[in-house]
């Protein structure tokens, strides 16, 4: 795969709005889980969740365009707004029928649909805002980013549960490759802390239920994990390719090399056992980027924080690592800030730019107790001074969905 160069970067976190506070929190372990006060949770199993915290104070989004949108909605065009500014991309100069749109999320937007369905109820027809049917659906932030900045390029958006963004970005570089696209907006968005997101994902199975102790409740490899903490977010860049960064004399974060997807077909809700469909998954990406395991200097891990999810993940890094799998840093930062779901992929590639940029592994924090499955090098709570030049992040749906993009130090 020709390289394709990641040139700025949007991030809206709970563990900070800049790129810079971002880095600071996530490479310290300062854990931004915290229990959910904005609405009584009280009745739910989990209750615990990264929040975004200073939208308000980062945002130029007019008061009459926040009647109209999702949260999520709002997030990606603050998002987009800091990625265009720090790629010193002027959008007036550009052909805008060349700019793509990827983004990727798994729920939606709730908040406001939620809200809507009980105004309905309550009020009948007349209470429903016309709004409510562009607000919530899953291609409503490529909607309002498009039609924000006149952007009429090719553009999707992706659904694939937590793998969604990581595919929009994989896809998005593919595109331009295929010369559809001059530069492409790529990333995802999720806002899962409303009470019926919160339910639905309460209902899967798989968050943790250390609502006593949110600090130290996501953690990832850990032998006495019991399951992911939720996060609300977005993280969007800018991806253009070498002769428009040669041209634009542009700084370049890191490079995208190789990419893969494939599907475990065994459930539709748990990842297969055996782990082979994610360790072919490693293993194509790899071949597309052109490297060998050895090349690999850093893997940023799905770490869902399950006894399959990361028991099959290690399985599968070490089916295609062999010997060196050992001796490779891999780790979850996600656990600083929680599990952004489908925005997952787009915050994984966000953290290990920066990583190469400041040559630090980021921590996977509250690990405590190892497992005897799971025994790589998973950066345990401090951050690791290393080199990198090359990482891979992988990224993992429910129904067995496996995502894998290889990045170089440019």
């Amino acid at each position: 795969m020709d390289p394709i160069a990641i040139t700025g970067l949007g991030v809206i976190s709970p563990s900070g709005m800049d790129k810079k506070v971002f880095w600071a929190n996530v490479v310290r372990g300062r854990s931004a889980v915290e229990k959910i006060e904005r609405f009584d949770a009280s009745a739910y199993p989990s209750r615990i969740a990264g929040q975004v915290k200073e939208l308000e104070a980062y945002s130029n989004v007019s008061s009459r365009l926040l009647k109209k949108i999702d949260l999520f909605s709002h997030m990606a065009l603050v998002a987009s707004e800091m990625c265009l500014n720090d790629a010193g991309i002027n959008l007036p100069d550009e052909d805008l029928k060349r700019v793509g749109i990827f983004m990727g999320n798994a729920l939606g937007g709730w908040l406001y649909a939620e809200t809507e369905l009980r105004d309905m109820y309550l009020e009948g027809r007349e209470g429903v805002s016309p709004f409510m049917a562009s607000a919530w659906f899953p291609a409503a932030p490529q909607g309002q980013i498009s039609i924000h900045y006149g952007i009429k390029g090719f553009s999707k958006t992706i659904v694939a549960d937590r793998a969604s963004s990581l595919m929009a970005i994989g896809y998005a570089a593919r595109t331009i490759l295929r010369n559809k696209a001059d530069f492409i907006l790529a990333g995802g968005m999720e806002a899962p802390v409303t009470p019926y997101a919160l339910l639905c994902c309460n209902t899967s199975g798989v968050l943790s239920k250390r609502n006593d102790d949110p600090h130290r409740a996501y953690r990832p490899f850990d032998k006495n994990r019991d399951g992911l903490a939720i996060a609300e977010g977005a993280g969007v860049m800018t991806l253009e390719p070498q002769s428009r960064v040669t041209r634009r004399k542009a700084h370049v974060y890191a490079n995208i090399i190789g990419y893969a997807s494939t599907t475990d077909a065994v459930n539709r809700i748990d990842p297969a056992p055996d782990a082979k469909q994610l360790a072919r998954a490693i293993r194509s990406a790899l071949d597309n980027a052109g490297l060998l395991p050895k090349d690999i200097d850093y893997i940023c891990a799905d770490g869902a924080a399950t006894v399959l999810g990361d028991i099959t993940e290690t399985k599968a890094i070490k089916q295609v690592f062999d010997g060196y799998a050992k001796r490779v840093p891999v780790s979850a930062s996600k656990s600083v800030f929680g599990n952004m779901l489908g925005a997952c992929g787009a915050m994984d590639v966000i953290t290990t730019v920066l990583a190469m940029e400041h040559g630090m592994v980021p921590p996977t924090i509250n690990y405590q107790t190892p497992d005897p499955e799971c025994d790589l090098d998973y950066c345990p709570n401090k951050a690791q001074k290393k080199d990198i030049k090359n990482a891979m992040i992988i990224n993992r749906g429910r129904g067995g969905i496996n995502c894998v993009l290889v990045l170089q130090k440019p």
